[in-house]
């Protein structure tokens, strides 16, 4: 395998890995928010079950940010499949993005819950931390989308055809 399809391979493993932690939050999103004060806080807050998010899926999120804009420019003189690549490198930066100026802050807070009362509006931090997190799932699914088209554009025509005809 070349460096380059090595480098393309790890950067989509990465990219994918994180979008899953993102679609966990998305698909568990409806369930979630029919949750009372009481168990939505003891099962985010108190039990932490997204603990390894934010460790596990720090490093995911971060090296797949990383491997993306490497993948760009590695490919800078590839055309059409430059721009993919770019693309996919910039949603996935936008998700990071989005992820420190509306997850980030919600978790500062809900820090503060484990001393403090939680606040009469507690359902406001709820739904940003909820909604921005379905956000962050769109804006990855776009990212490794454009990555993966990046790939397919640079597939040879004839080897495609003959894969469809195996």
């Amino acid at each position: 395998m070349t460096f380059i399809r090595s480098w393309r391979f790890i950067t989509l493993m990465l990219a994918s890995f994180s979008l899953s932690l993102s679609m966990a939050h998305l698909l568990e999103l409806p369930q979630r928010m029919q949750f009372d004060q009481q168990l939505w806080v003891r099962v985010t807050v108190v039990e932490n079950v997204y603990k390894l998010f934010g460790t596990v899926g720090a490093a995911f999120e971060i090296t797949s940010v990383l491997t993306a804009i490497i993948l760009a420019f590695i490919v800078r003189d590839r055309g059409s499949t430059f721009y993919w690549t770019m693309g996919g490198a910039i949603f996935l930066v936008l998700a990071l993005v989005s992820w420190v100026m509306f997850v980030a802050p919600m978790n500062a807070e809900f820090s503060k819950w484990l001393t403090n009362p939680i606040p009469v509006d507690w359902t406001r931090y709820r739904h940003q931390w909820e909604y921005a997190h379905a956000v962050n799932a769109f804006i990855k699914i776009m990212g490794l989308s454009l990555l993966v088209i990046s790939v397919l554009v640079e597939t040879p025509k004839k080897r495609a055809i003959d894969s469809e005809q195996a």
